[in-house]
Formats: C-alpha cells, sequence, structure tokens
C-alpha cells in the first residue's frame, strides 16, 4: 500500500513538474519575438495603405498606426521595433532601403512583397479601364513575369534577410483575393473578378514556395479575408476610390486586424 502511495505521490509530481517545464517552454516560444527586436518590411499591404492613421515621419510610404505590424508590436512590446515597409515597394526597394534596422539581435521580420513587382497597379488598372480579352492579356504578362523573374527577385531578398538577421523567424505575408465571385455587384465582370483572384492565388503560390525553401513561414491570408472581399457586402478592402486612387485595392483597418494581424499572430 504504501509503496503504491509513493507510486502515485511521485507521478503526480513528475506529472505537475512536466506540465510546469512544457508551460514554461510555450510560454517561452510565445514571446521570442518580444525578447529580441522586430522589424517589419515590404510593401503598402505591410506599410498599411488604406488604413488612414499614418504616421507623420514615414512621409510618402504611409507607415500606418493601424498596420498590422504596428498593432502587433502595441500588443507584445517586443524589445525594438523598426517599421520600414513602404507603400508601392518592390524587391529592389526592400534591398536598397528597409534592411538597415537588422542585425543578429533581430528576432522576428515581417513582410510582403512581390504584387508590385508582378505589376498589381497597372494590372488592376488595365482591367478597370479595358475591356475582358485586355485585362486577362495583362493578368497573363503578370504571370509570366511570376514564373521567370520573381522567384529569382525573392531569393536575393530573402537571402539579404537572412544574411543579416541570422537568428530571427521570418514571417512571409501573402495577398488576400479581391472578389467574392457569384454575386451581384457593380463594376468588373465575372470573368474580370475570377481571373484577378486566380492572378492573387498564382502569385501567393510562388511567394510559399520561395519563403519555404529558405525557412520562412508563409502566413496565407486567403482564409481569413473569405466572406469579406469586394462584392461580399462586408468588405475589408477598398474597390476604386476616386478621391483617393492610391488606396483602391488596398485593405482597410479592419482588413489589417481581421485579416493580416490574426494571422501573423499564429506564426510570430
Amino acid at each position: 500500500m504504501r509503496r503504491s502511495r509513493l507510486a502515485v505521490l511521485v507521478s503526480s509530481l513528475l506529472l505537475a513538474v512536466g506540465t510546469a517545464l512544457t508551460g514554461a517552454a510555450t510560454a517561452h516560444a510565445s514571446q521570442h519575438a518580444a525578447t529580441g527586436g522586430y522589424v517589419a518590411l515590404g510593401d503598402s499591404y505591410s506599410s498599411g495603405v488604406g488604413t488612414g492613421s499614418y504616421l507623420s515621419a514615414s512621409g510618402d510610404c504611409k507607415r500606418s498606426a493601424k498596420a498590422y505590424p504596428y498593432l502587433w508590436a502595441a500588443a507584445h512590446s517586443p524589445s525594438s521595433f523598426d517599421f520600414t515597409a513602404c507603400s508601392g515597394a518592390r524587391t529592389s526597394d526592400v534591398l536598397a532601403s528597409q534592411l538597415t534596422p537588422l542585425n543578429s539581435a533581430t528576432a522576428l521580420v515581417s513582410l510582403s512583397v512581390g504584387g508590385n513587382d508582378a505589376g498589381f497597379s497597372d494590372v488592376m488598372t488595365t482591367c478597370v479601364l479595358q475591356s475582358d480579352s485586355s485585362c486577362l492579356s495583362r493578368i497573363d504578362t503578370a504571370r509570366a513575369y511570376v514564373d521567370s523573374t520573381l522567384p529569382g527577385r525573392l531569393d536575393s531578398v530573402y537571402s539579404a534577410i537572412r544574411a543579416k538577421a541570422p537568428a530571427a523567424r521570418v514571417v512571409v505575408l501573402g495577398y488576400p483575393r479581391f472578389y467574392k465571385l457569384g454575386a451581384t455587384c457593380v463594376g468588373l465582370s465575372e470573368t474580370k473578378r475570377k481571373a484577378i483572384n486566380d492572378a492573387a492565388d498564382y502569385l501567393n503560390t510562388a511567394v510559399a514556395k520561395r519563403a519555404a525553401d529558405h525557412g520562412f513561414a508563409f502566413g496565407d491570408v486567403r482564409g481569413t479575408f473569405t466572406g469579406h472581399e469586394l462584392c461580399s457586402g462586408s468588405a475589408w478592402l477598398h474597390s476604386l476610390e476616386l478621391l483617393n486612387i492610391g488606396e483602391s485595392y488596398h485593405p482597410t483597418a479592419a482588413g489589417q486586424s481581421g485579416g493580416f494581424l490574426p494571422v501573423f499572430n499564429g506564426l510570430a
């Protein structure tokens, strides 16, 4: 009987210790980024174009206090936070002007880039102003670029990030689909909407593949934006904004907090 009670006691103690250690390890993992620096790189989807509340010091880069990097930093208080994402940035811009804050103490990096390289703005301009056939042709050109040139450009950026921040966890964020299909909606034809959605999928696949090959996490935001696309009745994306063209087809504040932030939270 004594041995049985002793065995139960020892087992209980071991279980308690194991639970405590597991909990400590989990807490340590979740606080990893907070113990080091966080650097937010990328294009307008990371800077927060479309949300307002732009930081005055960011100028034309339009970095917003409602963008997912800023929201994450406010909630987690990393030891340092550098926000260099910039509206209109391509891979060459990230390499040329955004990587300076990265160093051996950087614990977390976020990034979205590739859409501008592939001609995002010109694709949408063509699809809004021209015919279905012209829209599809321009998208075909963009897809060819994604196949032939973008992977090498992403490799250059990802390699540079890893060289400058060898210990960092790097999270690469993708892009949402723009349209809910099959809905009655004024504007682009269903043919154009489907082609634009398919192009977003194509770009995301390419970006995710390059990120994985570099050992980076890929944050797929298409799931969180489902039900909040244009034509859904509850859109987290701006449609064509004639009074502020630059915000067209960018996430709203709700898109940043409800679409991007939860995905980043799950990977950071």
